[in-house]
């Protein structure tokens, strides 16, 4: 039996958006954990749907699993120095006050930039290891969209992501990790260590893996198979401004030449796939006619994804453009979720369901050239925003979003949030009376994920190019780390020192 350390320290930072992500926002209970220490992190984390939890149900029967602490600050802005520092600091002295120990396992997202660290679990990840020395092994999980960095890959001995986008598999991501720490806690340290980065950036859109090329990338991922550890591919997140943002392939192994050899031959791969990445996208108005033509004869909902405004991307969730066009357009049987708007929220619940109130609705936080939505809605019905999800992406998961409504203005309905979440489960629709499959048009702030449980339910589904902090093209960030030579899109433009 051995003696193992886990926890996790999660955020997807955009480093084009505000506010930056501080530390009370880490403590609050969103549409995931706050954070939580010691034996919390078993409660919480026991049986959800994070990496962590299919760690714990692989390794608690057979080891000595010492929790340290978990939490997730999703997709924001920067890391404060302050939250930074508080956490990982946090993590460290628990990991010390721990010490000894057999092993650490972290659940870790891979696309962190703080304050003081431009490559934040690359600092944490040199942190552990100053502390456990060079011994001790360490397996960390990433999600797809990591910006995998030098100091992540030598810091570490395995690295396993996820397999798949929208990000059904986290928790089968975690039992994958625990196949691989118990390898290394069989055969020791491995040798080999490879990372190599694409030529080009993929734009979260091009990157899903319900279809080619990524899913037949990511289906020659290995874990403890022909010599390696792992052979991981992760697409990067290009809002991230660092030096290393981007695709990434890595390999452990037991030897460096089987690790360079995987980690070649993965890469040729991807880079022979450039031109085929790629997502058709429209403006607000032409997704809007689209799918009111389509509507009319299908037997299930027309989706459209309001995908620069995805909070799952550091959006803020609460710009109008498509909502005003559907209102512009009388697309009746509409319903958008989830616009977030806590003052939207208390007046409608100060004024009860039935009641009509006179607002401008979002629109408040940007980007240029967005506006509220002045309007006087009806209150369809209230929710108090505490719940479970139920889909594939998030799992049973219990959810805070604060006070909930549903307004009506103009034959269109939008559901508001206190708190932000991406639309990528039914429950939240569900919570407040809203049936998702027996609406015409369903407009969901969301990039990706959303296709884990609305495109089984859709009779087609289209992307709108709404403002947003959320840039679907990257060759429009104002990058000011990125390396120079990599070409800010597939077959795009180069990124110029």
């Amino acid at each position: 039996m051995a003696r193992i350390a886990v926890g996790g320290f999660h955020h997807e930072t955009n480093c084009f958006v505000k506010p930056d992500t501080d530390y009370a926002y880490f403590n609050t209970h969103r549409d995931r954990p706050p954070l939580v220490r010691g034996a919390d992190v078993f409660q919480w984390l026991r049986g959800s749907s994070f990496a962590l939890g299919g760690f714990m149900q692989a390794m608690e029967a057979k080891h000595e699993l010492v929790p340290l602490l978990w939490t997730s600050g999703g997709a924001g802005g920067l890391v404060t120095a302050d939250a930074y520092e508080r956490i990982t600091g946090e993590l460290v002295g628990r990991l010390s006050e721990a010490m000894p120990l057999d092993a650490v396992y972290l659940d870790l997202h891979g696309a962190m930039v703080s304050a003081p660290f431009e490559d934040g679990e690359g600092e944490l990840l040199r942190r552990v290891r100053a502390v456990v020395g060079e011994v001790i092994p360490v397996v960390i999980s990433l999600d797809y969209h990591s910006n995998v960095t030098p100091a992540m890959v030598q810091n570490t001995d395995a690295l396993i992501a996820y397999l798949t986008y929208p990000h059904v598999d986290r928790p089968q991501t975690g039992l994958r990790a625990a196949k691989a720490m118990e390898a290394v806690l069989e055969r020791g340290r491995p040798a080999g260590r490879a990372l190599r980065k694409t030529p080009f950036l993929i734009p979260l859109n091009d990157q899903c893996t319900l279809v080619e090329p990524s899913a037949g990338i990511v289906a020659r991922s290995k874990v403890c198979e022909d010599g390696l550890l792992n052979l991981s591919y992760l697409a990067g997140f290009p809002p991230s401004d660092l030096y290393w943002c981007g695709p990434s392939v890595i390999a452990h192994a037991w030897t460096q030449a089987d690790a360079d050899r995987a980690a070649d031959a993965m890469l040729r791969e991807i880079v022979l796939q450039e031109a085929n990445f790629a997502v058709a996208m429209v403006s607000p108005e032409e997704g809007v006619a689209q799918a009111m033509a389509i509507a009319r004869t299908a037997t299930k909902p027309v989706v459209i994804a309001d995908t620069q405004d995805n909070p799952g991307c550091g959006g803020n969730a609460d710009t109008t453009d498509l909502l005003k066009a559907l209102i512009a357009a009388k697309a009746e049987g509409a319903v958008m979720g989830f616009l977030c708007d806590a003052e939207a929220a208390k007046a409608a619940h100060a004024a009860g369901e039935g009641a009509s109130i006179t607002l401008a609705l979002g629109g408040r936080t940007g980007p240029e050239p967005v506006t509220p939505l002045a309007a006087t809605f009806r209150v369809v019905t209230l929710g108090a925003g505490k719940f479970n999800t139920t889909g594939s992406v998030s799992g049973n998961r219990p959810v805070d979003l604060g006070p909930m409504a549903v307004l009506e203005t103009g034959g269109v309905r939008v559901v508001v949030t206190t708190k932000r979440m991406q639309a990528l489960d039914l429950a939240p629709f569900r919570h407040v009376g809203v049936e998702p499959t027996a609406e015409k048009i369903l407009a969901l702030k969301s990039t990706c994920h959303f296709r884990g449980d609305f495109q089984p339910i859709a009779e087609a589904v289209i992307v709108a190019l709404a403002p947003g902090y959320y840039g679907a093209d990257p060759a429009l960030y104002p990058y000011t780390k990125l390396r120079p030579g990599v070409r800010l899109r597939p077959l795009g433009p180069d990124r110029v020192a």
